[in-house]
């Protein structure tokens, strides 16, 4: 059983990296730990027992909090089951229960993220998720990472989205390939990899487009720029991340729940979760499409864009 409650992190990092990470990450889930941890202590009170009754209002503030219908069950039915196991039904234990519960559907079947190189990254999403600013954050983590990142501006179907990318790409100091608005994204996307390859780029991040109101164009879109990239990179590993807005809750899953039928996505990137209080969205994501959450944005600053750690969310959360 892990201890959520202990503050003990990878030997290899410093007190104080520690501390500003787990930091970081706790103001960020300020509002998500405050919505669910202030409900669940009022219903745990001195003598009180891990009961039915207390399931059922324990089920209405994770249904609540979005963790959605279907991912509450699971979580109930586990917490009933490990309280009869170990034969424990003091109220006072219900917090550590969900927090093992949530712990095990954020970890199961995740492999642990690498960067390895060549890599392309095709970072997918609706507008207005925060897709241009996180593969700015991404390209910028990156590079601290010591990589040699290039960013393509394959969303052309808005000017706007050129231009934004082409001011990250000044940001963080990175090479971008770019065309006229309009232009065929799956040829940015092959000038993108052939200048990769002739300037020893470690990391080449494509920004697409982000419509779903015509998912039959979207889909074809994206088969093309792998066709693309299968064709004319072989040698490098492929990676599809869907950004998704946290503030959107249930809209969030919906949009991924699409996205998964257009795409392979291999990894989520949960934005603006500090804006909200209903950061169990990651939690109903990750149960309902058992995509891994691979980073998660908790603030407004360009180092607030967060790999994703299951111990340390839970832990952010319920400690």
């Amino acid at each position: 059983m892990l201890n959520f409650f202990d503050k003990s992190k990878k030997e290899s990092e410093t007190a104080e990296e520690k501390k500003g990470f787990f930091q970081r990450i706790k103001e960020g889930l300020l509002k998500t730990r405050e919505n669910l941890t202030s409900k669940i202590d009022s219903i745990v009170t001195i003598g009180r027992k891990i009961d039915e009754e207390l399931l059922e209002e324990l089920e209405e503030i994770l249904i609540l909090a979005d963790i959605g219908i279907s991912t509450t069950s699971k979580i109930i039915e586990g917490i009933r089951q490990k309280a009869k196991e170990r034969k424990n039904y003091d109220a006072s234990q219900i917090k550590e229960l969900l927090a093992e519960e949530v712990y095990e559907i954020l970890q199961k079947d995740v492999e642990p993220f690498t960067l390895t190189s060549p890599m392309v990254i095709l970072v997918v999403g609706v507008n207005g998720v925060g897709k241009t600013t996180t593969i700015g954050k991404l390209a910028y983590l990156y590079k601290k990472e010591g990589r040699k990142v290039m960013l393509a501006a394959g969303d052309t179907f808005r000017a706007a989205a050129i231009d934004q990318l082409e001011i990250w790409a000044e940001r963080v100091n990175c090479p971008i390939i770019k065309h006229q608005e309009g232009s065929d994204p799956a040829s940015v996307i092959f000038d993108g990899i052939q200048a990769s390859k002739a300037r020893g780029i470690d990391i080449l991040i494509c920004d697409t487009a982000g419509r779903l109101h015509n998912k039959k164009n979207l889909m074809e879109e994206l088969r093309k720029i792998r066709r693309v990239i299968d064709r004319e990179y072989p040698e490098a590993r492929v990676e599809t991340f869907l950004v998704l807005d946290a503030t959107t809750g249930q809209n969030a899953l919906q949009q991924a729940k699409i996205f998964k039928e257009v795409s392979d996505i291999t990894g989520i990137v949960l934005t603006k979760l500090d804006g909200t209080a209903k950061g169990g969205i990651v939690v109903a994501i990750k149960s309902e499409l058992n995509v891994p959450i691979r980073y998660i944005g908790i603030g407004e600053g360009i180092e607030d864009l967060q790999a994703f750690d299951a111990k340390s969310f839970v832990s952010a959360i319920f400690q």
